[in-house]
């Protein structure tokens, strides 16, 4: 059972980067139809989140993965946001939501991490 686990894991973080370096690619092959305007962007988003899930599915503390997407996804979210290309009206306090979560989420990592 654990073999299954680590192979989905490694599935889903496998695509979920995949969606992030060449989401367009990713459309083509899946949905026959390439990815563009405001979907590469939602389509890294999601890339970032099977990433995450590929870490929370991975044997260890599912804590690591929900750290892993909040903090991707303030650092992506603050990149499209400094560019100026894809700015919405809630892109900024999501941006302040996910910085908390993953101040958050760190802070709860390190009290719980077991000293080596």
């Amino acid at each position: 059972m654990k073999r299954v686990l680590v192979l989905a894991a490694v599935a889903e973080a496998v695509t979920g980067l995949a969606l992030l370096v060449v989401p367009s690619l990713v459309g083509q092959l899946l949905l026959g139809t390439e990815l563009n305007g405001v979907s590469i962007p939602v389509a890294r988003v999601a890339g970032i989140a099977l990433i995450a899930l590929g870490v929370a599915c991975w044997p260890g503390p599912s804590l690591v993965g929900m750290l892993t997407y909040s903090a991707l996804a303030t650092l992506y979210l603050l990149y499209l946001g400094i560019r100026c290309e894809w700015v919405g009206l809630l892109l900024w306090p999501a941006v302040v939501i996910h910085a908390a979560l993953t101040l958050l989420l760190a802070r709860l990592w390190l009290k719980t991490e077991k000293p080596f």
